[in-house]
């Protein structure tokens, strides 16, 4: 197993966070980001650099992930397709995407952006607190204990 990070967005807790779970699980973890990122010096914790444009880090995430393999990301269409190619999707606020849930969070995406698209104000998510960080910390240790007992 592998644990990707969509790190462009991804908050530096949210990360840091990764960082820990990576060292204590002894878990590769790359973070995927169209700008230099600094990662601490660990054979655990990599970067990769992709160049900047329109879902370039979305697919290099998808032309590595192999099924099994977690993605961090808030990227609703990127954890759609992580889940079709067997893949796991947690986002940055602890939600586990599932073959369940995905479609409907892919329709109210897309609800959203056309009522943005007509001009409508429909607000962006609130701003990550530490009840996020905390559902974050404990969605993670849940999926890695199931992973270790599989």
């Amino acid at each position: 197993m592998h644990i990707w990070v969509d790190a462009d967005a991804c908050p530096l807790v949210i990360k840091e966070i990764l960082y820990r779970a990576a060292e204590r699980a002894q878990i590769p973890t790359t973070l995927v980001a169209n700008r230099p990122l600094a990662t601490p010096r660990s054979k655990f914790v990599h970067a990769i650099q992709v160049p900047r444009g329109f879902d370039v880090a979305d697919e290099a995430i998808i032309g590595r992930i192999e099924a099994g393999d977690l993605v961090v990301t808030a990227d609703i269409p990127l954890a759609a397709e992580v889940i079709e190619r067997g893949g796991h999707a947690l986002n940055p606020r602890g939600e586990l995407y599932t073959p369940e849930n995905i479609r409907e969070r892919l329709a109210l995406r897309d609800f959203l952006a056309e009522q943005r698209s007509i001009g409508v104000q429909t607000g962006g998510p609130a701003a990550l607190d530490h009840t996020d960080r905390k559902r974050f910390a404990d969605a993670l240790d849940r999926f890695l204990a199931r992973r270790a007992r599989a």
